[in-house]
């Protein structure tokens, strides 16, 4: 077994340390003489110890010391203690058979956080198929159940006993097609806590079906009761009541937020990218979700690239300051009398360099427009010459056979070397190269090509950041995110809330603000009083 020895930097070299060391020789060698024999020994608990000479007293296994041998420190007790021991005390360290290293606990948790994820994922929906289930065989239950446990005694169903049952069929199916539009959908996101407006509706629908099934069970199963055209009814009314929380259902989760009440300001904390959306009624986890949805929309790529550039200026700038100390103990007047003066002169020019630093901001900004604007005329040039190469051979291609005639996805892999070195290097200037990839702009320019599209349709996409779904999930940079928030996530927005979204890159800072209450006033201008005639003067100068 490896040991594992921690020595500061002062006992290592102090003669102090030495004598010490010198010291736990001794004792060690008298720990081998003196052991217990009426110690209990114990199976399960392992006490390793750095390896000695082994001796009759003192048994060993495997080269440490049995369970239940005395330690050291039993022994010596306090007696023997050095005044250096917090400097030359020696950390033993093991490893026991049943351990697992860090990286296994790490993989557990991993594979137990994706199991359960997708638990996550598909419960609602497994919880919704059998409420819903229960829903629709309920009423066919109550219409079955007299019919096979007491048949010799009801009563003949009549005409319009016989009407309730196409009414039960038919109100059955609109359930049925509703539930499935409504709650039988794939989820849009895995969210902190249970939506309120569900779990109510869920509960609700339970408790209704179980006050039916209690009447249905003292009322009628235990008196059997004979009147089959009154059980009929008594289906029809639980479907009624059924459709009924299906249309409150309707009100609260697709109609309640349709209005919009608050105004979003979304910020995005490493670029200052704003933008402002209108929310109507919701919970502060579906305001994020809802948030989410038009950040992916609306929001270009976030591009880390962009912003290393400020962080190597002010790296630059900082690193050409230079202070020094004029009043060292070394830096005498006598000896040097020139060096204080030097050193006041060079900390007046860092500081004039520091105030010249917008200076240099302006010019490297205007280098940085000058050589975008050149990648950009050398792409425009290269695309057109290249869609214009492929127009010729199309043209040429008409008066070949058939078996001659180029696909467009190798014509795409031809053109393609004549403009890739210019948009690599537009790329590259413009901090973009990293969103598209070779496989990626191929793709592209022969969906140009066989839709017939313009060389300027097809340069648009890399001229300008697109929104975030235009480019893979694998470069979203935001796979998981956090919602943090003072309030509770299951309570509404209200003016003024805060709260911030954020993953591993960057953070999204939510504020909520009210829209005011708008209050219109009608003013009546009367037709007439746009009338007006015009006087002409008989005379006039000729």
């Amino acid at each position: 077994m490896d040991t594992e020895s921690t020595h500061s930097g002062y006992s290592y070299h102090s003669s102090r340390s030495g004598r010490s060391n010198r010291h736990g020789d001794r004792s060690r060698e008298r720990h081998k003489v003196t052991s217990s024999k009426d110690s209990i020994r114990s199976e399960r608990s392992v006490v390793i110890n750095p390896p000695d000479t082994p001796s009759q007293e003192s048994p060993v296994h495997n080269g440490e010391p049995l369970p239940g041998e005395p330690t050291p420190a039993e022994e010596q007790g306090d007696e023997a203690q050095d005044d250096n021991w917090g400097e030359t005390t020696t950390a033993v360290t093991g490893t026991s058979e049943l351990s697992i290293s860090q990286e296994e606990v790490v993989g557990l948790g991993k594979g137990l956080h994706d199991r359960t994820k997708g638990f996550r994922r598909y419960l609602p929906l497994a919880l919704g198929s059998c409420v819903g289930l229960l829903v629709v065989a309920t009423p066919l239950a109550f219409l079955l159940l007299p019919a096979l446990m007491w048949p010799d005694r009801l009563q003949a169903c009549g005409t319009a006993c016989e009407g309730l049952f196409l009414s039960i069929a038919f109100k059955l199916l609109i359930l049925l097609m509703a539930m499935w539009a409504l709650f039988l959908k794939p989820g849009r996101a895995s969210l902190p806590r249970v939506c309120v407006y569900r779990a109510f509706l869920s509960t609700l629908t339970l408790l209704l079906t179980m006050s039916y099934w209690l009447f249905y069970g003292v009322r009628i199963l235990d008196a059997q009761d004979e009147d089959y055209h009154g059980i009929v009814q008594f289906s029809v009314s639980l479907v009624d009541s059924q459709l009924f929380v299906h249309y409150l259902a309707v009100v609260l989760l697709e109609l309640r937020h349709l209005q919009p009440c608050y105004s979003v300001g979304v910020i995005r904390s490493t670029d200052g990218e704003t933008r402002h959306y209108n929310i109507g009624q919701l919970s502060i986890q579906k305001a994020a979700l809802s948030i989410l949805e038009y950040y992916y929309r609306d929001f270009p790529l976030h591009n880390p690239a962009l912003l290393s550039a400020s962080k190597h200026r002010a790296a630059k700038h900082l690193a050409g300051l230079k202070v020094y100390n004029v009043d060292a103990p070394g830096n005498t007047a006598g000896a040097q009398p020139g060096n204080g003066n030097q050193s006041r002169a060079m900390v007046t020019a860092a500081a004039k360099r520091k105030d010249s630093a917008h200076n240099e901001l302006y010019y490297e900004e205007a280098d940085y427009e000058r050589r975008v604007r050149k990648r950009r005329a050398r792409l425009v040039v290269a695309v057109e010459e290249a869609f214009t190469h492929i127009r010729r051979m199309k043209k040429e291609d008409e008066r070949e056979t058939p078996s001659d005639i180029m696909d467009v996805r190798e014509a795409a892999l031809a053109i393609f070397p004549s403009m890739a070195r210019a948009l690599q290097k537009y790329l590259r200037t413009t901090r973009r190269q990293h969103c598209h990839s070779m496989e990626s702009i191929q793709k592209h320019l022969a969906f140009c090509l066989i839709n017939n599209m313009s060389p300027k349709a097809f340069l648009e996409t890399y001229l300008a950041p697109g929104p975030t779904l235009q480019y893979g999930p694998e470069r979203w940079m935001a796979d998981q995110w956090t919602l943090v928030s003072e309030a509770s996530v299951t309570g509404g927005v209200k003016e003024g809330s805060e709260f911030l979204l954020r993953c591993l890159d960057f953070s999204l800072a939510v504020t909520v603000k009210g829209i005011p209450y708008i209050r219109l006033t009608e003013e009546f201008i009367d037709a007439k009083s746009h009338k007006f005639i015009l006087l002409l003067q008989s005379e006039t100068s000729v």
